[in-house]
């Protein structure tokens, strides 16, 4: 799976024994008017928030073991290091379906790519800063055709979007955001004239989703092979509380909890 690989949906798979290796793919879009979305909220711990039963020693030994077994093979891109989520007495189909997002201290994935759906002013700053946009003008051109919306979807992680253009989704691209890109809705996040646009793409890259959908496994990005250990620890610290508020019982609902990089196997840390 390539560094460009961050969307998808959670295999139907039970949790690993010990050592095995959990494959899934991992959930990093964010769809704060998604319909099946039962709450979306956004948490900031402070960095003295305990883990609670998830070992500090255990977090640290599983990371430490994912970059030594990095360096035994030279990979062409840097490698994403991914949290694997296994629950328990959870029915997906009775149970209250949460989703909920919150933004790491640290940008696990610097290379997402985003676009920006801009008014005149948000094309001239994303010009600036090298990022990619579509104005108006352009999204007309695909004239609500289902496969370009489509490939517009698949070709981005996420997008912004202007106030003045945001209203224009609905008529300018039918619900093809909110189908396309793997299941997983794309509609965009708003960006205002006071803000930062830089700022808004960092905080865009930082934040990660946990929902709950028809299976009981999950990931999500927590950082990559070119973070230091304290980097990466921190993220997964914050992102294990955030995850375990979400839940109904808290820790009586957590299975298993893996890190896994891109091409490495999965090491359980609980």
């Amino acid at each position: 799976m390539s560094e460009a690989s961050f969307a998808g949906e959670a295999t139907d798979r039970p949790c690993p024994a010990r050592g095995q290796k959990l494959s899934l793919k991992m959930i990093g879009t964010l769809n704060p008017t998604s319909p099946s979305s039962t709450s979306i909220s956004e948490y900031i711990f402070s960095e003295r928030e305990s883990m609670s039963k998830l070992s500090s020693d255990a977090v640290r030994e599983g990371i430490a073991q994912i970059v030594i077994n990095s360096k035994e093979k030279n990979r062409k891109f840097t490698e994403t290091i991914e949290l694997q989520i296994g629950l328990k007495n959870y029915d997906p189909q009775k149970d209250k379906r949460f989703s909920g997002s919150v933004k790491l201290p640290h940008i696990p994935r610097p290379k997402m790519k985003i676009c920006m759906l801009g008014d005149a002013q948000h094309v001239e700053e994303a010009v600036k800063i090298g990022l990619d946009y579509m104005d108006v003008e352009g999204l007309k051109k695909l004239n609500k055709n289902k496969k370009l919306v489509k490939k517009l979807a698949k070709k981005f992680h996420a997008f912004l979007a202007s106030e003045a253009v945001i209203k224009q989704i609905p008529r300018l691209l039918g619900p093809g955001l909110n189908k396309a890109g793997n299941r997983l809705s794309k509609f965009p996040t708003l960006v205002t004239h006071q803000e930062s646009l830089e700022a808004k793409v960092n905080e865009t890259k930082a934040m990660v989703k946990f929902q709950l959908k028809k299976v009981l496994c999950m990931g999500v990005a927590v950082g990559n092979l070119s973070m230091e250990e304290k980097q990466i620890f921190q993220n997964v610290q914050m992102s294990v509380n955030f995850l375990v508020s979400l839940l109904k019982k808290n820790w009586q609902n957590v299975r298993c909890l893996y890190l896994k990089s891109t091409m490495g196997s999965a090491i359980r840390i609980f």
